[in-house]
Order: C-alpha cells, then structure tokens, then sequence
C-alpha cells in the first residue's frame, strides 16, 4: 500500500498556542533540597491573587494550579510546611479534609464537573513536585474530557484563564 501526499496533506492539524506554560516548560529542572516552597512563599505574601491563593482557613490553604491538567485544578495544603501525613496535627488534617470537600462543592456549583481526581503524592518517587510540603490535587472531570491531545500531542486543553476561575472560586467562598 503506498500512501501519497505529506503527513499535513494527510492529516490537518490545528495548532493551539498556550504561552503561558513556556515558563514551565522553560524552567524545568529537577526541584532542589534548597529551592523555595511556592506554597509557603505565596503564604508569605498579602497579595494572595498574584499567588494564587483563593482560601485561607484556620489550618489550611487552597491555591489555583498555575501549571493544571484541566480547568479548576486546584492544591489544597496545610499552611504548615510539612512534607509527611504523620507530621500533621489531627486539627491540620481535619482542616486540610474540610477545605478539600469544600472547594469541591464550589467546583460542582461553578463548573459542574462529572467527577474528580483527588490525589496526594507522597515523596519524589511518588510524583510529587514539591516533595517537602503536603497537597492534595483536585482535579475536576467531565465525560469524554479526555481525548487525543494529551496522548499524541502532549497538549492539554484549559477553557478559562486562571484570573476567571481566582474570581469565580473567590466570588462563590464569599456567599
């Protein structure tokens, strides 16, 4: 069988431009023992939009992803810099539990996703980016949101801006 015409002839590809995860992309680099938690830096700071921070509690503190696997990805965390379940307070844990099903039930009254992945990675091998501060990931999902892009193009579709989704999710915590 001999196929003719180029690979775009072929197929038509569109082209999607995503600038922003060039700072991603071009600062990647393994994270080392000493680099700062983004967490604890942005905790630090009183302007929690340009971190990201969209909660604070007693014990805990929910950040927008700036790098997300799909729209509303968001990190949940104890305020303390602690990087092992056991090392949490019974009232960290409980606070860091409470803020996760509540930004879910904002989520759902929001952007109605179908469901979610609720996860922890526990140390470097597990995964986890930023190794020396617990947090979960929620990662709202809908029917048929996955498709070709990440598995061919290592591409991953967000349909809102991180600044429509911070005043959304700030706007919806109020009430």
């Amino acid at each position: 069988m001999e196929l003719s015409g180029t690979l775009y002839e072929r197929v038509h590809m569109e082209i999607l431009w995503a600038p922003w995860r060039l700072s991603y992309v071009a600062a990647a680099r393994p994270q080392q023992q000493d680099d700062p938690c983004f967490i604890c830096q942005g905790l630090g700071r009183q302007d929690d939009r340009q971190s990201l921070i969209v909660l604070r509690t007693g014990h805990s503190v929910v950040l927008l992803n700036r790098f997300p696997y799909n729209n509303g990805h968001l990190l949940v965390g104890p305020q303390a810099h602690k990087g092992k379940l056991e090392e949490l307070t019974p009232e960290e844990l409980l606070d860091t539990m409470e803020s996760v099903r509540r930004m879910t039930r904002a989520l759902d009254q929001l952007i109605h996703p179908d469901g979610y992945n609720l996860g922890l990675n526990l140390g470097r091998v597990a995964g986890a980016g930023l190794p020396g501060h617990l947090h979960w990931h929620i990662v709202p999902r809908w029917n048929g949101d996955t498709n070709f892009m990440p598995v061919l193009a290592d591409t991953k579709v967000i349909v809102q801006s991180l600044d429509s989704l911070y005043d959304l999710l700030v706007a919806q915590l109020q009430k």
